[in-house]
């Protein structure tokens, strides 16, 4: 690992404000006010760079600790100590961690830097083989402050959190595009509709492992992936290997279509999110390959060489779930395989997701179940496909009927609701496994169509087109009946949005903004004035599975999502297997603030009946306020602040909230109070603005549904 220094890294003004737990407009003051404030060492006027140690360097002498996170400070630290060996050789290390105690790694940060080295060395030797394409692990002196900041990490936030930090810094040096690690809502769906309880299975483009770990929930005791990026290939393995330490694992770094790593492997199942549109896939190569029982891919049909790969590794019978784009599901150029898919039996199910529930997020991706014909199995004479995006779960949760799911069309939304869509798909695919010949399928949400139906000319397998057929079924009177409720309760929240809005008393400051002194998150909570309570214990942070002890009465617990924040409504997560018996439980009052910005809406919330007993989501930050010095409402208000959430976060797409780095103003109780009640004011707008919001959309969907539907007739015919 060793090499010639290397300069110190370059940093910018924002990430100066996260190092040191301030404004990005406190930060220019310093620039303004203090001579001595480091010059800029790079960039440009406009975007000023400044060398790392410097910076660190002042800011120390004026008594500023850095507020970064474990985390910021091993991405950092891998900026300011680059080395040629990569990071394979941490890789290893962050394993042989996972079963230290936090005193162990605690003693290891103090050692001197030559003794440090030699640990370093001896623990990642220990786990020599367990990742694939690494080399013999060196650590030296030099990579002190590295092996320091990596046990620091590993000990404060657990070793995934570790893993995605030394990943991101891998594929940055290696300038890999196109790597997206699958949601876990979705990889716990595409497990989940795996009939049985599979023990070994395959993901032939395993990326991170999140499919693969979603499987080892489940059951599986043998992992098998595949990846063309040796750095996912190694993430993976340690990854499985700490979540799943009992099974046995096997990751391989190679392009699985060209050179599969698994040739002889028949699998239980089969679950992969592969890449989208590469023509250059290896068709040419590969024109004789056995694997392409249903017909050689086209060169624009990448996805298509895909499925056969994973029908080729599956035992007669068993089954295997593909995220494709919705293109393959109609493009010209794959009707032919697509024909002998639905002919053989092999294609059993399309599920359509909303747009926004993977990467890329402006497209509504489609989930193929497919299951390897036996020979001399039953025929299959149908196939079933479900239009999640119709959000049908999501209508009936706020209030509508079935006739309400049944007519809405589909919904499109940044935040999908991954309780509905579960729910939908696996009952409708459950219903179709248990009796396929007489499925009757429900209108406007599911349809198995015969296999007769779909061997036309262009065999389009678009569920949108197939399920809509079925929308004509939907009862004209209950249909109207439930049109005219919607309309009056539309008409109801209008007039209540009016009386909000139009509460007054807003006064001016004065002739400039108020100023106050603050303290951050992590103060309050050193004072005692309020408790952060991590989402996920320990444990599961470092191992990323859910302990075995208790009575289990967490993964009974329904979980509050970031996405439930940002729209208002109650818990719709499930755990997942993320928690067990020591996960905080949300009661009322507390503070739920979203960890991610990725999607609009209200950034922090006051816990209500509805929360209480919820679990917070992995992406939601809990905060207890004790209420003899801080008022819920006024907390909340202040930490979900758009300045405030800017100045403690990191990224810059999606932005991640630090929350000890969150600021609060210092109050007397009362003023707090009053700033609450203002608050609880601006919720309750927001809450009357969505309902109305929602019951027109509601209202719209209906009429517009029933007219098109022939439900409904216009007024005066």
């Amino acid at each position: 690992m060793s090499q010639p220094p290397a300069p110190s890294a370059q940093v910018t003004a924002a990430e100066i404000s996260r190092i040191a737990g301030v404004t990005r407009a406190t930060v220019s003051n310093w620039r303004r006010r203090h001579e001595d404030f480091p010059e800029p060492s790079g960039g440009t006027e406009s975007s000023p760079l400044y060398d790392l140690e410097s910076v660190r360097a002042w800011l120390a002498s004026r008594g500023h600790a850095s507020a970064a996170t474990p985390s910021e400070e091993l991405r950092t630290t891998l900026r300011l100590h680059a080395h040629d060996g990569g990071t394979s050789d941490l890789l290893l290390l962050v394993l042989a961690m996972a079963g230290s105690s936090p005193e162990e790694l605690t003693a290891a940060t103090q050692l001197p830097d030559a003794d440090l080295a030699g640990r370093a060395q001896r623990d990642a030797g220990s786990t020599a083989g367990a990742v694939p394409d690494t080399e013999e692990v060196r650590f030296e002196t030099g990579d002190a402050a590295v092996l320091r900041a990596l046990y620091a990490c590993v000990r404060d936030e657990g070793g995934q959190a570790a893993l995605g930090v030394l990943a991101e810094r891998e594929l940055e040096e290696s300038a890999a595009s196109g790597a997206y690690q699958t949601p876990a809502p979705l990889a716990d769906l595409l497990a989940r509709l795996i009939p049985g309880s599979p023990a070994r299975v395959l993901d032939p483009a395993c990326g991170s492992g999140t499919l693969l770990a979603a499987a080892a929930r489940r059951g599986a005791r043998e992992l098998y992936g595949q990846d063309t990026l040796p750095v996912q290939a190694r993430r993976s393995a340690v990854s499985l290997i700490l979540t799943a330490p009992e099974a046995r694992v096997a990751v391989h770094a190679a392009d699985s279509l060209r050179a599969d790593a698994f040739p002889g492997l028949v699998a239980d199942a089969v679950l992969c999110n592969p890449p989208f549109g590469v023509r250059d896939w290896g068709h040419d190569e590969l024109v004789y390959d056995p694997r392409w029982a249903y017909g050689v891919p086209p060169r624009a049909e990448s996805e298509l060489a895909w499925v056969q790969h994973a029908l080729a590794h599956l035992t007669p019978g068993s089954y295997a779930a593909l995220l494709l784009p919705p293109a393959t599901a109609g493009r010209a150029s794959g009707r032919r395989v697509r024909a002998e898919l639905v002919r053989s039996g092999a294609l059993r199910a399309v599920i359509a997701l909303p747009v926004g529930a993977a990467v890329p997020l402006h497209v509504g991706l489609q989930i193929w179940v497919l299951q390897r014909p036996e020979p001399g199995g039953p025929e299959r004479k149908s196939v079933l496909f479900v239009d999640t995006a119709a959000d049908a779960a999501t209508a009936a949760g706020r209030g509508g009927t079935a006739a309400t799911a049944r007519t809405r069309g589909a919904s499109r939304s940044a935040s999908p609701d991954w309780a509905g869509i579960t729910a939908r798909a696996l009952g409708a695919w459950r219903a179709f496994t248990e009796s396929p010949d007489t499925y009757e399928g429900e209108p406007g949400v599911a349809h198995a169509a015969g296999v007769v139906d779909l061997l036309d000319d262009v065999v389009d397998l678009t569920p949108a087109r197939l399920v809509r057929a079925s929308r004509a079924e939907v009862d004209p009177a209950e249909l109207s009946v439930e049109a005219d409720a919607t309309r009056r309760s539309l008409a109801e929240a209008a007039k209540s949005l009016a009386r909000t809005a139009g509460q007054e008393g807003w006064s001016a400051a004065g002739a400039s903004a108020r100023e106050w002194r603050t303290a951050t998150a992590s103060d309050l909570s050193r004072g005692g004035a309020l408790t952060l309570l991590r989402t996920l214990p320990d444990s599961m942070r470092s191992r990323g599975q859910a302990a075995s002890g208790g009575d289990g009465g967490a993964e009974t617990r329904a979980v509050l999502t970031g996405s439930d924040i940002a729209t208002g409504s109650g818990p719709t997560g499930a755990p997942m297997g993320l928690y067990d018996d020591t996960a905080p439980v949300i009661a009322v009052g507390d503070v739920l603030v979203r960890a991610v910005t990725s999607t609009d809406g209200p950034m922090a919330r006051v816990a209500g009946e509805e929360d209480a007993g919820a679990l917070p989501g992995p992406q939601v930050h809990l905060f207890r306020p004790d209420p003899a010095r801080l008022d819920a409402w006024f907390l909340a208000g202040f930490l979900g602040a758009e300045e405030n959430i800017a100045g403690a976060s990191t990224g810059s797409t999606a932005l991640t909230v630090i929350p000890g780095r969150l600021r609060v103003p210092l109050l007397p109780l009362q003023e707090q109070r009053r700033y609450g009640e203002a608050f609880r004011h601006v919720h309750a707008l927001r809450a009357e603005a969505r309902r109305a919001t929602r019951l027109a959309e509601e209202t719209a969907r209906l009429l517009s549904g029933g007219l098109t539907g022939g439900q409904l007739l216009p007024r005066g015919t």
